[in-house]
């Protein structure tokens, strides 16, 4: 079941990368990129909500409760900017990916306890901040227009890859520990 989920992860990352930069596709715009960093924040919120309510590690119970403090702030930030910018977020097949691909994940960690929760938590969450960083530098940096929100997403950068440092950090723990 393990290995299933990390195939999961590993799959829901790659479809967020994929989604983001479809070749025939034209690039996000900024209501659209809005649309898209608002869901990825909340659905990592929603898996740090759940890890810190059914893990039992002290490890990922405050890298659980650090993704839900900082992912809320970022989404804070953005709502503002685009409250102040008059923009709309607008759904899009990206944002909607994100959100299907965050419900089948919580979903399956439902189905977890103990180690092999934790473990399939935080695997997920290493696949899922490459994928944003990804997504990040190839395509919502390079395709937003409105300069505040490319300095936002600019901003933002440094701390998705302390989170993704963080976690493969804990996945090295967690291997080690034979859980």
């Amino acid at each position: 079941m393990t290995q299933h989920l990390r195939l999961a992860a590993l799959a829901f990352a790659a479809s967020l990368s994929i989604n983001t930069h479809a070749q025939n596709a034209p690039a996000p715009n900024d209501a659209q990129i809005a649309a898209i960093v608002v869901t990825a924040n909340q659905v990592d919120v929603d898996a740090g909500k759940l890890a810190d309510g059914k893990t039992r590690s002290k490890a990922v119970k405050a890298f659980a409760q650090q993704m839900v403090t900082d992912h809320t702030g970022v989404n804070k930030m953005a709502v503002d900017l685009v409250t102040k910018l008059k923009v709309k977020p607008q759904d899009n097949p990206t944002a909607k990916g994100l959100q299907k691909g965050g419900d089948d994940n919580l979903a399956k960690l439902r189905t977890l306890d103990g180690a092999a929760f934790d473990k399939a938590y935080v695997d997920h969450e290493v696949a899922y901040h490459v994928a944003v960083l990804d997504a990040l530098d190839k395509v919502l940096i390079p395709s937003a227009s409105n300069a505040e929100l490319k300095a936002l997403l600019v901003k933002v950068r440094p701390a998705i890859d302390a989170h993704l440092q963080h976690a493969k950090h804990l996945q090295a723990e967690l291997g080690a520990s034979g859980s």
